[in-house]
């Protein structure tokens, strides 16, 4: 299985910032069997399409939407992405969720839209503080895995990566237990094993919760995390390039 290490920048870093973090991690020797993927804000999308040209490093949108066309101010296509050579998207982030409303049928929309120009969807899911502490974190994965994923055929889902983010460790400072993270990450693999072996054997299961360089060795040894979707630590060349070489490591 492949290691995916994965910065999500989310709202941060104005064009000139974002070119300079691009440049430093293009001096990153990138291990055998590790993916780095860079998720720029739209605005600098294309440019940093053109930067990585010829490199290792993957472009990823943060989002987008599921029409491939029509009377919807501000937002972006599968098809507008994948005409400036956008390889991936996350979807489903705890935060569209959170602030935008998103329901687990509109992801499941744009996982089709995406899959259907060619991107592979970076697909989110995982369970707020409340769902943890009551225990139903389980459940809550399931339904959200189940009602995004339905309809997809074994081919479609080994196109896909799936990300884990317990909620309650995003911008906290919390972390979820490297025992805590492979007992859901091995939930996943499950559910995803209901649709064939094959399936569950080509996707790979990032971390998503606070993953730094100070845990990230611990979290990538378990045999069911296959890299991190990372947050603050991805607008940091030093820590983004520990955790490629920490991955490489696993």
């Amino acid at each position: 299985m492949r290691k995916i290490v994965a910065g999500n920048w989310k709202m941060h870093k104005d064009r000139d910032e974002a070119k300079a973090l691009i440049a430093a991690l293009m001096n990153v020797d990138i291990p055998a069997g590790v993916e780095v993927v860079v998720a720029p804000p739209f605005p600098f999308l294309a440019a940093a399409v053109e930067q990585v040209a010829g490199s290792a490093i993957i472009v990823a949108a943060q989002n987008c939407h599921q029409k491939s066309q029509g009377a919807f101010t501000g937002e972006v296509s599968a098809a507008m992405l994948k005409s400036i050579g956008v390889q991936a998207c996350i979807v489903g982030h705890s935060e569209r969720r959170q602030y935008f409303g998103e329901t687990d049928a509109a992801v499941g929309e744009k996982i089709v839209a995406l899959l259907e120009h060619g991107i592979t969807p970076i697909y989110c899911c995982g369970e707020l503080k409340e769902e943890r502490v009551g225990g139903t974190h389980f459940e809550v994965v399931s339904t959200q895995m189940k009602a995004a994923l339905a309809g997809l055929s074994p081919d479609q889902l080994k196109r896909i990566v799936v990300a884990y983010e317990p909620v309650w460790a995003i911008g906290t400072g919390l972390t979820a237990s490297a025992e805590q993270a492979q007992e859901m990450h091995a939930h996943i693999r499950t559910l995803l094993a209901s649709h064939g072996e094959e399936v569950a054997a080509a996707v790979p299961i990032l971390y998503g919760g606070s993953c730094k360089p100070d845990n990230a060795a611990e979290l990538f040894a378990n045999p069911d995390v296959n890299g991190g979707l990372i947050g603050g630590a991805a607008l940091d060349a030093k820590q983004f390039s520990e955790l490629i070489r920490i991955a490489g490591d696993r």
